[in-house]
């Protein structure tokens, strides 16, 4: 099915922001805090100009064969962007959580749980009665599915705790996990309304298309506006995040043997004060003796 211009503007649109992000992110080191972001953005930056070569040369009428080839390539760069997504969430909440190292381990090993169960449950409700490649689709779908869900979790954990996590608006941390939580709406909304056999010329293509651009044009403006320097997070003793933090730091820790004595018997304490009553007696019976 060929693309009408407007699709094309959109798609080339996408194209360059996705290459503008990705130097942009590489150029500021962004790569070294977000390795898994940097990594999902150069797959994007990759895989969207090849997809578009493919998808041309499939429009002609000399190159149905390729058709194949896309569905191929597009569900193989669909499925490695699901796995990439779930280590992009772990290093958001890990940098958002950076000021408490107790609930940075103890959240990190509750998040890969969560992540877990999650996919089996998706996988769960696959159909493999057929094990074809028709199942490829069904799998990345899911797996999606998965993500977005975790995504949006990941987002209203920000959004709630911002204030208690000292946590700014411009933190590049909130920038990633609120331009995902965009797509994650946008895909979730859609798909209620979008029919299982669309076409590139649906108007909710034209609609999804433009919460992509949406979305990539504010992680655009996070990348190239400076973020503020977070500062030492202060909380007072007597705070919740702060008693939280240390029952997470205390948890999986083996604290130090206390040997606990127990009471002494008072029958025993009773014998001892009658023993050394005894002595006392004996001893002053002596010295008045010697003494007469």
């Amino acid at each position: 099915m060929p693309l009408n211009p407007t699709m094309w503007a959109m798609t080339l649109g996408e194209l360059g922001l996705w290459a503008a992000l990705c130097l942009l992110f590489w150029k500021k080191n962004l790569q070294q805090r977000f390795p898994a972001m940097g990594w999902y953005l150069a797959l994007r930056a990759i895989s969207t100009p090849v997809l578009m070569a493919i998808l041309y040369v499939q429009s002609q009428p000399w190159g149905r064969i390729w058709g194949t080839v896309y569905l191929f390539s597009y569900y193989a760069e669909y499925l490695a962007s699901s796995i990439l997504l779930f280590f992009v969430a772990i290093e958001v909440f890990r940098s958002a959580l950076a000021g408490f190292s107790g609930l940075v381990r103890f959240g990190t090993v509750i998040f890969r749980w969560a992540a877990v169960a999650s996919i089996i449950i998706s996988f769960s409700t696959v159909s493999f009665s057929r094990l074809d490649w028709q199942i490829l689709p069904d799998m990345a779908y899911r797996l999606m599915r998965s993500v977005s869900i975790i995504e949006l979790c990941l987002l209203a954990f920000l959004c709630i705790s911002m204030n208690a996590l000292k946590l700014s608006g411009r933190d590049y941390a909130f920038g990633i996990a609120l331009g995902f939580g965009i797509f994650s709406s946008g895909d979730f909304i859609l798909a209620a309304f979008q029919s299982g056999s669309g076409t590139f010329t649906d108007s909710t293509q034209f609609i999804s298309e433009g919460i992509t651009l949406f979305a990539l044009g504010i992680w655009l403006a996070y990348a190239a506006l400076p973020e503020p320097v977070r500062k030492p997070v202060v909380v007072a003793a007597n705070s919740t995040i702060y008693r939280w933090n240390e029952i997470a730091s205390a948890l999986g820790h083996k604290s130090p043997q206390v040997v606990v004595q127990q009471p002494a018997n008072s029958f025993f304490l009773t014998d001892v004060e009658k023993v050394v009553e005894k002595v006392l007696n004996r001893t002053a019976l002596r010295e008045g003796e010697s003494r007469s």
